[in-house]
C-alpha cells in the first residue's frame, strides 16, 4: 500500500513540476516579448529625438527655429503614439498569456478531480464488497 502511495505521489509531483515549468516558460516568453516591444519603442523614440536635436543644432536664426519646431511637435506625437501602441500590444500579450496559464491550471484541476473521484469510487466499491 505504501509503495502505491509513493508511486502516485511521485507521479503527481512530477506532473506538477512539469506544469509549473511550462507555466514559467510561458511567463518568461511573455516578459521577453513585452520587453522587446518596449525596447523597440524606446529605441525608435530615442533615434527620432536625436535626429530632431541634430536639426535643432543646425538652426542659426529665428526663422530656422520656426521651421524646426513643428517637426519637433510631430516627433513628440509619433513618440507618444509608438509608446501607446507598444503598451497596448504588451497588455494584449499579457492577457493572452494569462488566459493560457488559466486554461492550463483549469485542466490540471479537472484532471486532479477526475483522479480523486476515481480513487474514491474505487475505495467505496472495495469497502462495499467487504461488508
Amino acid at each position: 500500500m505504501y509503495q502505491q502511495f509513493n508511486e502516485q505521489f511521485a507521479a503527481n509531483t512530477r506532473q506538477y513540476a512539469e506544469t509549473a515549468a511550462h507555466i514559467n516558460r510561458l511567463a518568461v516568453q511573455n516578459i521577453e516579448h513585452v520587453f522587446g516591444l518596449q525596447l523597440a519603442a524606446v529605441e525608435e523614440n530615442t533615434g527620432a529625438a536625436f535626429a530632431f536635436f541634430n536639426q535643432l543644432l543646425d538652426v542659426r536664426d529665428l526663422n530656422g527655429l520656426r521651421e524646426v519646431v513643428p517637426a519637433g511637435v510631430q516627433i513628440a506625437r509619433e513618440g507618444i503614439e509608438r509608446s501607446v501602441v507598444a503598451g497596448q500590444e504588451a497588455y494584449e500579450s499579457t492577457i493572452k498569456t494569462n488566459e493560457t496559464i488559466g486554461q492550463i491550471a483549469k485542466g490540471q484541476f479537472e484532471q486532479a478531480t477526475k483522479k480523486a473521484t476515481a480513487q474514491v469510487e474505487k475505495v467505496a466499491k472495495t469497502a462495499g464488497r467487504r461488508k
